[in-house]
């Protein structure tokens, strides 16, 4: 179940204010807070598309909140988890059919067993409070990230006015108070998972 699963990601955390505050609010809260209709404050899934450099970000222009912002949205009921919500939210709204969450590389298994699936990698936690053009008052969101080609073909969702790459050292004004330190958090994060990943692979291939 979703909450089962993101009880045990944030648990799996290093202990800190902001996942410590997001555990009181699940055990406070309980499935309510994964359903858009239980509550004014809920849990929201979020994706931070990068560019295989990591030096491009790919932004949503937010109808409602009128900001350019990472994809994300709420929970839907064929959702099992909070990250197959941001991935579906990140496919949906950047028309990236492909696009997967950056995922931790199965152990190392020998021929005779079978590997475990890769697990999306939860990267950021940030609760945010939303203005009156919302019909919730806060959202406890959920990071993940994404690598893609600039080339990849992108199209417009109806919650957006406009999706466009920016260099990460040069965002357009309109951005939520905040977004520049956090994307750089998930950025470093995502770097470094993809380097791990990277020398997993090539361990693996020497053996």
């Amino acid at each position: 179940m979703p909450l089962e699963n993101l009880l045990i990601s944030l648990r799996a955390l290093p202990e800190s204010g902001p996942r410590d505050e997001y555990l009181r609010f699940l055990n406070e809260t309980g499935d309510a807070a994964l359903r858009r209709a239980g509550g004014p404050e809920h849990v929201t899934g979020s994706c931070f598309v990068f560019s295989p450099g990591f030096d491009r970000v790919l932004l949503c222009f937010h109808r409602k909140g009128q900001f350019w912002v990472q994809f994300g949205g709420h929970l839907e009921p064929q959702d099992a988890t909070v990250a197959e919500a941001a991935q579906r939210e990140a496919r949906e709204e950047s028309g990236i059919d492909d696009l997967t969450l950056l995922s931790t590389v199965p152990p190392s298994v020998s021929a005779s067993e079978t590997s475990s699936a890769p697990s999306p990698v939860l990267m950021d936690l940030d609760l945010h409070r939303l203005n009156a053009g919302f019909s919730c008052s806060a959202h406890w969101d959920v990071g993940y990230a994404a690598v893609v080609s600039p080339d990849a073909a992108v199209s417009v969702s109806d919650e957006s006015e406009d999706v466009r790459w920016f260099p990460v050292d040069n965002l357009p004004a309109q951005v939520p108070a905040g977004f520049g330190a956090r994307l750089e958090h998930v950025r470093r994060r995502a770097m470094s998972l993809q380097h791990r990943n990277t020398e997993a692979c090539r361990g693996r291939g020497s053996r």
